[in-house]
């Protein structure tokens, strides 16, 4: 595995690459990584022949009072996490993809300004650019996301589209532990109590699904249960709970053949997002 910082050198290597007929396929990660990561590299490990994964703590998508500073770090783990099944490690510093002239934002307009947009204003604005700036590094023919993150596959898909990039976009499905809590690095930071707590987004994801089964339509009255289910715990506050159309993420009124179920949940100070794909 060859670990390069230089977004120049990779992007020679990669042409080097790509002359010689190897398919390109890109994890984008902000390191620390976990099982969840490691199943998207190991999905493009079996799709392609060159497997690039970058590790990237991307200022841009941290607003001014999120954790940009104590979001948890550690490339020695994460190097040796990546070697069995990546080629590259991309491991840039914030002034190379950053230089002190840089200018250039890219926004999806609609789509990333609801949900998590609307708590984290310029969040996907951040996520689009650096999404994009790897791409162009990189030139993956496949690159691959997470189902946890349904909002950021839903814009980069767009983008993609609209820009007319040549990656095909692949969004694998959330691992979970044990208990259904999707895997973040996020959960490093929640005490025992709170880690047992956090259990409850999976279970209101299900109780939606489950009426759903039984004849529910209504999404006020599923978010309602939802939200019931949740501040049970005393140490979870709920930023959002909505059910949309998984393609627009407009709000849907009625359930439809198929309805992307989202929620963002502080349990204690830790902000938790997760959802779950219906069909009727």
């Amino acid at each position: 595995m060859k670990i390069i910082s230089s977004p120049q050198l990779l992007q020679e290597e990669i042409i080097k690459l790509k002359r010689k007929g190897n398919t390109i396929g890109f994890v984008p990660t902000m390191g620390y990584l976990h099982d969840g990561h490691l199943s998207l590299i190991r999905r493009a490990r079996k799709d392609c022949d060159v497997v690039v994964v970058s590790i990237f703590v991307n200022p841009l998508q941290f607003g001014p009072r999120e954790d940009l500073k104590k979001y948890p770090r550690n490339f020695k783990k994460d190097s040796a996490l990546c070697k069995k099944y990546t080629d590259i490690l991309f491991y840039p510093n914030v002034r190379e993809m950053y230089p002190d002239d840089f200018l250039t934002e890219i926004e999806v307009n609609k789509l990333s300004n609801v949900l998590c947009g609307a708590s984290r204003p310029g969040h996907f604005k951040g996520v689009a650019t650096v999404v994009n700036k790897l791409f162009n590094i990189i030139f993956p023919d496949m690159a691959y996301f997470g189902q946890k993150d349904a909002q950021q596959a839903v814009i980069i898909k767009k983008m993609v589209k609209d820009l007319n990039i040549p990656a095909d976009i692949k969004v694998m499905p959330t691992v979970r532990e044990k208990d259904g809590l999707a895997m973040s690095s996020r959960n490093s930071y929640l005490s025992r109590q709170e880690r047992g707590d956090a259990a409850v987004l999976y279970r209101s994801l299900i109780l939606a699904k489950n009426m759903v089964k039984k004849g529910a339509t209504d999404s006020n009255k599923i978010i309602s249960k939802m939200r019931n289910l949740i501040l049970n715990k005393k140490s979870a506050k709920i930023d959002y709970i909505s059910i949309v159309n998984p393609e627009t993420l407009d709000p849907l009124k009625k359930m439809n053949k198929q309805a992307l179920v989202l929620l963002a949940v502080f349990v204690g100070k830790t902000r938790l997002i997760d959802n779950i794909l219906i069909r009727r």
